[in-house]
């Protein structure tokens, strides 16, 4: 997968098109993504020793990560990366349009 987590990508289909926000976490064995406030579901939780309280809690879900798109920081759109192997062995993601290191 070429999503991480930190990175900042766009969503490209479903509910939520249009929207961006990082990547707080990635599932590599569902082949899934969570976005910062995007997707977001309602959840019961009961009392315990971190919520005293309990009650209903806004919580993001996770989205298939064929719908998102990485960002580009350099010129800022939403692109589609490739790999650069360097001199020293270590592999780079690139941005496709400007041809700069994401």
């Amino acid at each position: 997968m070429k999503i991480k987590r930190d990175d900042k990508v766009k969503i490209i289909a479903g509910n939520h098109k249009g929207k961006e926000g990082k990547v707080l976490k990635v599932l590599l064995s569902k082949n899934r993504v969570i976005v910062e406030g995007v997707n977001l579901v309602k959840k019961h939780q009961k009392p315990n020793q971190a919520n005293q309280q309990g009650g209903i809690i806004e919580m993001e879900a996770s989205i298939n990560a064929s719908n998102v798109m990485l960002v580009c920081e350099n010129c800022g759109k939403a692109v589609r990366s490739s790999s650069n192997r360097n001199e020293d062995g270590t592999v780079t993601r690139v941005c496709t349009i400007c041809n700069k290191t994401v």
